[in-house]
């Protein structure tokens, strides 16, 4: 992918699709604040969440191209991680403190596999309650946070592929594909169930999205390095001087 600055009447009329590596610890809307200083424009939006604690490929739409947003939302995902087996958290993730530890060292390879299989295919998933997800106008997470639990609707999902890419007992090493709208850390929490000892998500990466790949995606640092190139090149269409 190239590293010009695309003009900026495209970005503000017609739009552009951009493909970003969200960092670590940044949320979403963090990446859009930057990509609207970046520009200078208003109509900036993303095709899929990416929690704080997950990084990787996030699709930013600018402009007209905004249109577009909802069908890359609802293409299929993939993501590479790691998770823990022997805990339980109430987020399912490190995001909250170990609420119990279970015995592990019965879980081997074969056994991880077998049980991994039976979250394949189409099922129905409850959003949990540290998530986005909305409820009266707030997120779920919010509530969370105070104590309290509000009864979800479970959504229709589906995971094409859950492969172990390594084990290290207790650490998992894995990739996954699947529709929009599923919760890794809720099928990490399940499998821990499934598998009697507990798990939660360590890391998250999202590697694709449809046919877009996070290979082919910018980082902050790259885009900030074309924000300085547009200020230079402005500086210049309006008659300045740019200091040697």
């Amino acid at each position: 992918m190239s590293l010009a600055p695309p003009p900026a009447q495209d970005v503000q009329d017609e739009g552009e699709i951009l493909l970003i590596d969200k960092p670590l610890h940044w949320t979403s809307f963090d990446v859009i604040y930057r990509v609207r200083q970046w520009f200078g424009i208003k109509k900036v939006g993303h095709a899929g969440t990416l929690d704080p604690r997950a990084s990787g490929l996030l699709i930013v739409c600018t402009g007209r191209q905004t249109k577009r947003i909802e069908s890359f939302a609802g293409l299929d995902k993939e993501y590479v991680g790691t998770f823990e087996l022997g805990i339980r958290t109430p987020s399912f993730d490190l995001e909250t403190e170990i609420s119990e530890r279970g015995d592990y060292s019965g879980v081997t390879l074969e056994g991880l596999r077998a049980a991994i299989d039976g979250f394949m295919g189409k099922q129905l998933q409850t959003p949990p309650m540290f998530s986005a997800a909305k409820y009266k106008g707030k997120p779920l997470y919010k509530y969370a946070r105070k104590g309290r639990t509000i009864e979800r609707e479970p959504k229709e999902i589906e995971v094409s592929e859950f492969s172990v890419l390594s084990f290290v007992p207790p650490v998992v090493e894995f990739r996954i594909s699947c529709s929009k709208g599923t919760y890794i850390r809720s099928l990490v929490n399940d499998l821990g169930n499934k598998l009697g000892c507990g798990a939660a998500l360590c890391t998250l990466r999202r590697t694709r999205i449809g046919a877009f790949s996070v290979e082919d995606a910018l980082t902050i640092g790259q885009l900030d390095n074309m924000q300085g190139e547009r200020a230079i090149l402005k500086s210049v269409s309006d008659g300045y001087r740019i200091p040697a």
